[in-house]
């Protein structure tokens, strides 16, 4: 199939509802092929199947660091300004680079301090629970999913929770952006952000507080460990991937468990099963997509195939969980899925350190969710129900339920 058929088939809206059975066919076909990116018109390589694309996040014959691209290549001519401002992070970076970035905070997220946000995670999603449940009704993803993720992330680092529907509208154009190649929007969303971040981090400098923010101000101050850029950057990088990861793992995650009400009562029966249960919704149908791009530094073969100099190359989360070879019946939900080794964080150095709070967060929210709302159910007709657009992030545009 020639590469302008696929490239419309899979960020068509049809495919972008269900992306499953175009991956189930790819990942027959070939382990590896080659599409263009409708938003920067560059020329993208996909891997598809689970072995393959663990092989890819671990291979380092391709780079995270567009810097190491030569000044011609596609990858380097259409970048953005502004986005280049915020995107100088761990996940654009190779060692030692990202060793020295994801040093830096690593000490925020291990598991016993994210462990000691259980109880104010529990708080949050109650207070949540308590302002939506004499209502009858809501969208699960602006009542619950988004607010309780974006305010934990928000207070950690120390950022206003009040501007938390700016960071989500920010947010969403960054991520999503236009098919139509107008970068208009993406400019301004990118310079917003900067601007905003600047400004927090002078009012930050003249009054210091016991946040993430100040302490990665600290980092930098104490031995050029952050620049300025980088520190702006990590910051952006934290808040989106803080929040966005964990409102599409629970989103996706409730429409996986009212979609099969069988396992939706195994759970209500035994709650101790929210663990694998989270597990299997990461697998089945997780937050993230794809992985972000990493580029050939020369030509390279993959699979029997030569990936140019500067082309990128993207390893389908999404279809992986759902290869065969790896997992028996991929298609069926099963929450007491044993084993259950799927990549939805990611592999290698680049997997998401954010991995332990998105899992508590989920644990937490959706056990109180499913005690506190035993009626829960959807509140339109699953046909009327719309993923959004991009193929970075899986996850629903509205998610509207009645309890």
């Amino acid at each position: 199939m020639s590469t302008s058929t696929l490239t419309s088939e899979l960020w068509a809206p049809q495919t972008r509802n269900n992306p499953l059975p175009f991956y189930a066919r790819i990942r027959q076909e070939a382990p590896v092929v080659r599409m263009m990116d409708p938003y920067f018109q560059t020329p993208v390589w996909i891997v598809t199947r689970y072995k393959e694309a663990v092989e890819l996040l671990r291979d380092n014959r391709f780079t995270k660091d567009q810097d190491k691209l030569p000044e011609n290549s596609p990858a380097r001519m259409k970048r953005i300004d502004s986005l280049e401002a915020i995107n100088q992070h761990m996940l654009s970076a190779d060692p030692p680079d990202h060793t020295r970035l994801r040093t830096i905070v690593s000490k925020a997220f291990t598991p016993r301090r994210v462990e000691e946000l259980r109880p104010r995670v529990t708080a949050i999603a109650q207070r949540l629970l308590d302002d939506a449940q004499p209502k009858g009704s809501m969208d699960l993803l602006d009542a619950f999913a988004f607010p309780l993720p974006v305010t934990v992330i928000a207070e950690m680092l120390g950022v206003p929770t009040q501007d938390q529907d700016q960071f989500r509208e920010w947010t969403n154009v960054i991520i999503n952006p236009p098919v139509n190649g107008d970068m208009g929007p993406l400019q301004k969303a990118g310079m917003e952000f900067l601007h905003y971040f600047q400004q927090l981090m002078a009012r930050r400098r003249a009054e210091p507080r016991d946040d993430l923010l100040t302490a990665l101000m600290m980092a930098e101050e104490q031995g050029d460990r952050l620049s300025p850029v980088e520190l702006v950057s990590m910051l952006f990088l934290l808040l989106v991937a803080g929040h966005e990861t964990t409102v599409n793992l629970m989103g996706n995650g409730v429409w996986a468990l009212l979609k099969h009400p069988e396992q939706l009562e195994r759970l209500r029966a035994n709650p101790a099963l929210i663990d694998s249960a989270v597990e299997e919704m990461l697998r089945y149908r997780g937050p993230v997509e794809t992985t972000t791009y990493r580029w050939a530094l020369q030509d390279t073969e993959l699979h029997g195939q030569v990936i140019p100099a500067g082309e990128g190359v993207l390893a389908s989360l999404m279809a992986a969980d759902h290869d065969p070879a790896q997992f028996p019946e991929p298609e069926r939900f099963d929450i007491t899925r044993e084993p259950n080794r799927h990549i939805a964080f990611g592999f290698g150095i680049h997997f998401c350190l954010g991995a332990p709070l998105a899992r508590l967060e989920a644990t937490v929210a959706l056990n109180l969710l499913l005690e506190r709302m035993p009626r829960l159910r959807l509140a339109v007709d699953e046909r009327e129900l719309r993923w959004r657009e991009g193929i970075l992030v899986h996850g629903l545009q509205r998610l509207p339920v009645a309890f």
